[in-house]
């Protein structure tokens, strides 16, 4: 699977144009084909939950912006629950590099907010291309 690059240049702040478009629906896309492969895994309800903790997180790390610091490992700590989901066969190998490809590229309050507002559109993506329930 492609990483998915938050920002095409870091630096400048500058992200690729297709970020939260063609990227995001070509990621829903391969994590559909691997529910249709699993119907086990990959289900809308578990993704919601990294979802909703990814939300959960960007909007703590807004409000409290000073306490960065104690948010980060927060951030970190959605590897440890995305192989937790993966050994019990709840999500795909694909969706664990997502969730651990994205979380390496935080570093700061920003890439929280890219990360969130990606996975935000991945999910109107897989909502379409992926299982009804």
């Amino acid at each position: 699977m492609e990483k998915i690059q938050f920002w095409k240049e870091r630096d400048k702040q500058i992200m690729d144009p297709a970020l939260f478009s063609t990227m995001a629906e070509k990621l829903a896309i391969k994590i559909a084909e691997d529910n249709k492969k699993n119907d086990k895994q990959n289900k809308p309800a578990q993704l919601r939950k990294f979802f909703d903790e990814v939300v959960r997180l960007d909007m703590a790390s807004k409000k409290r912006f000073k306490d960065w610091q104690s948010i980060l490992p927060l951030v970190h700590m959605m590897t440890a629950k995305a192989a937790y989901a993966s050994g019990r066969k709840l999500i795909s190998d694909d969706f664990l590099n997502f969730i651990k490809n994205s979380v390496d590229q935080v570093q700061e309050q920003k890439d929280l907010a890219v990360f969130a507002t990606f996975f935000e559109a991945f999910i109107g993506f897989y909502k379409m291309h992926g299982p009804s329930k």
